[in-house]
């Protein structure tokens, strides 16, 4: 097929978007060289082959906030990245940028989560940092799940990303950090700033919600209701405030009022829920000890499967684990089978 498809969305994008963009036609390329697609631009494939590839679609069986929730309307690290994708796509659009390139790094970013989200992420850390030397095997001692998601992508399931995708996952996370002007600079891309302003609007504004339906907390405080009544409006107003400082500038920005108050909304969030959540909730506990046992595990000679080796290899192989699995393995080794029919029989 000729590539006048391709050409002609790429022409289309170089009259309309901001200069302030990252236009396809514009991208420093892949770290393998290919061919381009006659039809699609490189950023447009970036986005399938991430939506079609195995660590996305076990992102709907690991953990948001809420362990094992019952109920269906608890969100899983997929919802998360979808609800970044749309709000992210929003901002972008607004402002005339790549939405390719947004819908590439936010539905990308978070790939690299461990099973039971934040909880398996501080017990991978805290056990790399307990290995000897010989056991670390040269792999750092900290885990983080941005740096796992480029792995991921670079080698464990090499999909040869743009390298303008690369650096929008690589760069996406805040952690417990205050929202800052900085977090709206181009690092890489404006379209990496906006993923990574619309995952902490996403976040502060679902897990606030989940916290409600599950009774952690009776309601929306008070001091938050100038930003709406509703989930939507929240949304609404960070959305609208990121736009209008935005247009025709630079870098994303969004008013000092509205940073404060979503600064203000997050620091409640870690105290109220975040850092609550696993004394309300013991299995949190569990859960760190299931994959910390786990991971000493698979540094056991012969224990990893087919395809993984060495420290790294054990790393790669929980860390890729959803929460279920992560259960299973766990009773299957260390369970006696009979005990795990008795539990079945009671349940």
């Amino acid at each position: 097929m000729p590539s006048h498809v391709r050409l002609t969305i790429e022409k289309r994008e170089d009259d309309s978007l901001s200069t302030y963009a990252m236009p396809s036609s514009q991208s420093e390329g892949r770290p393998i060289h290919e061919d381009e697609d006659p039809v699609r631009t490189c950023f447009q494939r970036d986005r399938d082959r991430i939506l079609h590839s195995k660590p996305f679609r076990r992102l709907k069986h690991k953990t948001q906030v809420f362990l094992d929730p019952v109920g269906d309307h608890y969100r899983t690290r997929l919802t998360h990245s979808l609800e970044v994708s749309q709000i992210a796509r929003t901002i972008g659009r607004a402002l005339r940028l790549n939405e390719d390139l947004v819908e590439a790094i936010a539905i990308g970013h978070d790939v690299g989560h461990t099973p039971f989200g934040h909880a398996g992420e501080a017990a991978l850390d805290a056990a790399l940092q307990e290995l000897s030397d010989e056991q670390i095997d040269g792999v750092p001692r900290k885990f983080r799940h941005y740096e796992q998601s480029l792995r991921i992508f670079d080698v464990l399931t090499p999909l040869n990303l743009s390298q303008e995708v690369r650096q929008g996952i690589d760069g996406h996370s805040k952690g417990k950090s205050d929202l800052s002007a900085h977090d709206g600079q181009a690092v890489s891309t404006l379209e990496a700033a906006v993923v990574r302003i619309s995952d902490r609007i996403a976040y502060l504004n679902h897990d606030l919600d989940d916290a409600v339906r599950s009774g952690m907390i009776k309601s929306v405080p008070e001091q938050f209701l100038h930003l709406g009544s509703s989930h939507g409006d929240r949304i609404a107003a960070m959305v609208i405030d990121t736009i209008e400082q935005s247009l025709n500038q630079p870098a994303i920005r969004m008013s000092d009022s509205m940073l404060e108050s979503m600064n203000t909304l997050k620091d409640w969030l870690f105290e109220n829920v975040y850092e609550q959540y696993p004394r309300v909730y013991p299995d949190i506990a569990k859960a760190k000890r299931l994959v910390r046992e786990l991971l000493f595990h698979y540094l056991e000679p012969g224990t990893l499967p087919a395809g993984f080796v060495s420290t790294q290899g054990a790393v790669d192989y929980v860390a890729g684990m959803t929460d279920r699995f992560a259960v299973e393995t766990y009773a299957n080794l260390f369970i006696p089978s009979s005990f795990n029919e008795r539990i079945g029989r009671i349940r």
